[in-house]
Protein backbone atom coordinates (compact mmCIF):
# COMPACT_ATOMS: atom_id res chain seq x y z
CA UNK A 1 0.00 0.00 0.00
CA UNK A 2 1.66 3.16 -1.16
CA UNK A 3 1.36 6.09 1.63
CA UNK A 4 1.27 9.89 0.55
CA UNK A 5 3.05 13.07 2.45
CA UNK A 6 0.36 13.28 4.97
CA UNK A 7 0.70 9.58 6.84
CA UNK A 8 4.75 10.10 6.42
CA UNK A 9 4.67 13.29 7.91
CA UNK A 10 2.36 11.74 10.54
CA UNK A 11 4.72 8.34 11.06
CA UNK A 12 7.36 11.06 11.88
CA UNK A 13 5.60 13.34 14.09
CA UNK A 14 4.01 10.36 15.79
CA UNK A 15 7.59 8.94 16.36
CA UNK A 16 9.50 12.18 17.89
CA UNK A 17 6.71 12.31 19.62
CA UNK A 18 6.90 9.04 21.40
CA UNK A 19 10.56 9.16 21.66
CA UNK A 20 10.29 12.82 23.51
CA UNK A 21 7.70 11.48 25.52
CA UNK A 22 10.07 8.99 26.78
CA UNK A 23 12.70 10.62 26.69
CA UNK A 24 10.60 13.37 29.51
CA UNK A 25 10.26 9.95 32.15
CA UNK A 26 14.02 8.62 31.83
CA UNK A 27 16.01 11.71 31.87
CA UNK A 28 17.99 12.25 34.95
CA UNK A 29 18.36 15.92 34.22
CA UNK A 30 15.11 17.76 35.15
CA UNK A 31 16.17 20.37 32.48
CA UNK A 32 16.05 17.77 29.89
CA UNK A 33 13.40 16.29 30.90
CA UNK A 34 11.41 20.06 30.18
CA UNK A 35 13.21 20.27 27.18
CA UNK A 36 11.94 16.81 25.77
CA UNK A 37 8.46 18.16 26.88
CA UNK A 38 8.38 21.07 24.85
CA UNK A 39 9.35 18.87 21.83
CA UNK A 40 6.54 16.48 22.48
CA UNK A 41 4.18 19.64 22.76
CA UNK A 42 5.88 20.42 19.23
CA UNK A 43 5.10 17.59 17.54
CA UNK A 44 1.54 17.01 19.28
CA UNK A 45 0.67 20.71 17.50
CA UNK A 46 2.34 19.09 14.06
CA UNK A 47 -0.49 16.40 14.22
CA UNK A 48 -3.32 18.90 15.33
CA UNK A 49 -2.34 20.55 12.18
CA UNK A 50 -2.69 17.44 9.93
CA UNK A 51 -5.58 17.29 11.38
CA UNK A 52 -6.96 20.08 10.09
CA UNK A 53 -6.81 22.05 13.59
CA UNK A 54 -4.81 24.60 13.45
CA UNK A 55 -6.21 27.07 16.11
CA UNK A 56 -5.58 24.10 18.82
CA UNK A 57 -2.20 23.89 17.34
CA UNK A 58 -1.40 27.43 17.73
CA UNK A 59 -2.52 27.80 21.15
CA UNK A 60 -0.72 24.67 22.23
CA UNK A 61 2.46 26.62 20.80
CA UNK A 62 1.58 29.82 22.42
CA UNK A 63 -0.02 28.71 25.92
CA UNK A 64 1.86 25.45 26.89
CA UNK A 65 5.07 25.88 24.70
CA UNK A 66 5.16 29.76 24.89
CA UNK A 67 4.33 30.20 28.77
CA UNK A 68 3.74 26.69 31.13
CA UNK A 69 7.18 25.30 30.24
CA UNK A 70 9.06 28.49 30.28
CA UNK A 71 7.63 28.80 33.37
CA UNK A 72 8.30 25.08 34.63
CA UNK A 73 11.99 25.53 33.18
CA UNK A 74 12.49 28.58 34.58
CA UNK A 75 11.46 26.90 38.08
CA UNK A 76 13.10 23.57 37.82
CA UNK A 77 17.07 25.94 36.99
CA UNK A 78 16.28 27.89 40.20
CA UNK A 79 15.02 25.27 42.54
CA UNK A 80 17.75 22.83 43.95
CA UNK A 81 15.98 19.49 43.83
CA UNK A 82 17.43 16.21 45.20
CA UNK A 83 17.44 13.90 41.95
CA UNK A 84 17.94 10.67 44.21
CA UNK A 85 15.10 11.25 46.51
CA UNK A 86 13.09 11.48 43.84
CA UNK A 87 14.13 8.40 42.27
CA UNK A 88 13.67 6.49 45.51
CA UNK A 89 10.03 5.26 44.63
CA UNK A 90 10.78 4.81 40.82
CA UNK A 91 11.09 0.75 41.00
CA UNK A 92 8.08 0.29 42.94
CA UNK A 93 6.00 2.03 40.49
CA UNK A 94 7.40 0.21 37.68
CA UNK A 95 5.07 -2.51 37.06
CA UNK A 96 1.70 -0.24 37.78
CA UNK A 97 3.56 1.70 35.29
CA UNK A 98 4.31 -0.93 32.66
CA UNK A 99 0.38 -2.02 32.96
CA UNK A 100 -0.53 1.12 31.99
CA UNK A 101 1.74 1.65 29.47
CA UNK A 102 0.97 -1.56 27.76
CA UNK A 103 -2.76 -0.86 28.06
CA UNK A 104 -2.08 2.37 25.94
CA UNK A 105 -0.08 1.21 23.41
CA UNK A 106 -2.67 -1.79 22.68
CA UNK A 107 -5.41 0.87 22.15
CA UNK A 108 -3.27 2.95 19.97
CA UNK A 109 -2.27 -0.29 17.98
CA UNK A 110 -5.68 -0.97 17.46
CA UNK A 111 -7.07 2.41 16.69
CA UNK A 112 -3.90 3.03 13.78
CA UNK A 113 -4.47 -0.84 13.11
CA UNK A 114 -7.69 -0.79 12.39
CA UNK A 115 -7.98 -0.41 9.05
CA UNK A 116 -6.10 -3.74 8.37
CA UNK A 117 -8.41 -5.71 10.27
CA UNK A 118 -11.59 -4.05 8.46
CA UNK A 119 -12.30 -1.80 11.24
CA UNK A 120 -12.94 2.20 10.29
CA UNK A 121 -12.13 3.57 13.88
CA UNK A 122 -10.21 6.23 12.73
CA UNK A 123 -11.21 7.67 9.05
CA UNK A 124 -9.67 10.22 7.29
CA UNK A 125 -10.50 13.81 8.57
CA UNK A 126 -12.77 15.75 5.88
CA UNK A 127 -11.05 18.38 3.81
CA UNK A 128 -12.88 21.11 4.79
CA UNK A 129 -14.73 23.53 2.23
CA UNK A 130 -13.49 26.78 0.23
CA UNK A 131 -13.76 29.76 3.06
CA UNK A 132 -14.08 27.33 5.88
CA UNK A 133 -12.43 28.81 9.57
CA UNK A 134 -11.34 27.02 11.79
CA UNK A 135 -11.57 29.04 14.66
CA UNK A 136 -15.47 30.44 13.89
CA UNK A 137 -16.45 26.85 13.59
CA UNK A 138 -14.89 26.12 16.82
CA UNK A 139 -16.12 28.98 18.69
CA UNK A 140 -19.71 28.35 17.09
CA UNK A 141 -19.92 24.96 18.97
CA UNK A 142 -18.32 26.05 22.07
CA UNK A 143 -20.74 28.63 22.60
CA UNK A 144 -23.86 26.80 21.37
CA UNK A 145 -23.87 23.29 21.48
CA UNK A 146 -21.13 22.77 24.28
CA UNK A 147 -22.07 25.90 25.93
CA UNK A 148 -22.62 24.15 29.75
CA UNK A 149 -19.86 21.84 29.94
CA UNK A 150 -17.95 25.44 29.21
CA UNK A 151 -19.46 27.05 31.62
CA UNK A 152 -19.04 24.37 33.96
CA UNK A 153 -15.30 24.05 33.19
CA UNK A 154 -14.97 27.69 33.76
CA UNK A 155 -16.68 27.29 37.40
CA UNK A 156 -14.06 24.60 38.17
CA UNK A 157 -11.11 27.06 36.98
CA UNK A 158 -12.55 29.80 38.92
CA UNK A 159 -12.68 27.29 42.12
CA UNK A 160 -9.12 26.14 41.51
CA UNK A 161 -7.86 29.95 41.32
CA UNK A 162 -9.52 30.70 44.73
CA UNK A 163 -8.25 27.30 46.46
CA UNK A 164 -4.68 28.27 44.95
CA UNK A 165 -4.93 32.05 46.06
CA UNK A 166 -6.06 30.60 49.79
CA UNK A 167 -3.38 28.02 50.46
CA UNK A 168 -0.96 30.60 49.49
CA UNK A 169 -2.43 33.14 52.07
CA UNK A 170 -3.26 30.86 54.52
CA UNK A 171 -1.27 31.34 58.10
CA UNK A 172 0.85 29.14 59.31
CA UNK A 173 3.67 29.32 61.97
CA UNK A 174 6.91 28.66 59.92
CA UNK A 175 6.39 30.88 57.14
CA UNK A 176 5.94 34.68 56.83
CA UNK A 177 2.40 35.61 55.06
CA UNK A 178 1.01 39.08 53.84
CA UNK A 179 -2.14 40.24 55.34
CA UNK A 180 -3.87 41.47 51.93
CA UNK A 181 -6.15 44.11 53.70
CA UNK A 182 -3.39 45.90 55.55
CA UNK A 183 -1.34 45.52 52.34
CA UNK A 184 -4.03 47.52 50.66
CA UNK A 185 -4.70 50.07 53.57
CA UNK A 186 -1.08 51.23 53.70
CA UNK A 187 0.05 54.64 53.06
CA UNK A 188 3.24 56.48 51.93
CA UNK A 189 3.98 57.73 55.91
CA UNK A 190 3.68 54.26 57.45
CA UNK A 191 6.27 53.12 54.59
CA UNK A 192 8.98 56.16 54.43
CA UNK A 193 9.92 58.66 56.91
CA UNK A 194 12.18 61.59 57.04
CA UNK A 195 14.65 62.08 60.04
CA UNK A 196 16.62 64.82 60.45
CA UNK A 197 20.01 64.21 62.46
CA UNK A 198 22.48 66.82 63.08
CA UNK A 199 26.16 66.08 62.70
CA UNK A 200 28.59 65.21 64.97
CA UNK A 201 31.61 65.50 63.45
CA UNK A 202 32.51 68.39 61.75
CA UNK A 203 34.43 68.15 58.01
CA UNK A 204 38.13 68.75 58.27
CA UNK A 205 38.76 72.44 56.62
CA UNK A 206 42.15 71.46 55.55
CA UNK A 207 41.73 72.39 51.57
CA UNK A 208 41.12 75.49 52.41
CA UNK A 209 43.68 76.32 54.88
CA UNK A 210 45.83 74.90 52.49
CA UNK A 211 45.10 77.72 49.82
CA UNK A 212 46.43 80.90 51.85
CA UNK A 213 49.55 78.91 52.59
CA UNK A 214 50.46 78.10 49.08
CA UNK A 215 49.77 81.53 47.89
CA UNK A 216 51.80 83.04 51.15
CA UNK A 217 54.70 81.08 49.37
CA UNK A 218 54.38 82.33 46.17
CA UNK A 219 54.29 85.45 46.98
CA UNK A 220 57.57 85.52 49.04
CA UNK A 221 59.61 83.59 46.28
Amino acid sequence: MTMDFKTVLFYIFSAVLVLSALRVITARNPVHAVLALVLAFFNAAALWMLLHAEFLAIMLVMVYVGAVMVLFLFVVMMLDINIERLRQGFWSYLPLGAVVGLIMVAEMGIILGGRYFGLDVLPAPIEPAAGFSNTKELGRLLFTDFVFPFELVSVVLLVAIIAAVTLTLRQRKDNKAMNPRLQVRVKAADRFRVVKMAAEVEAPAVANESAPAAGQEGSKA
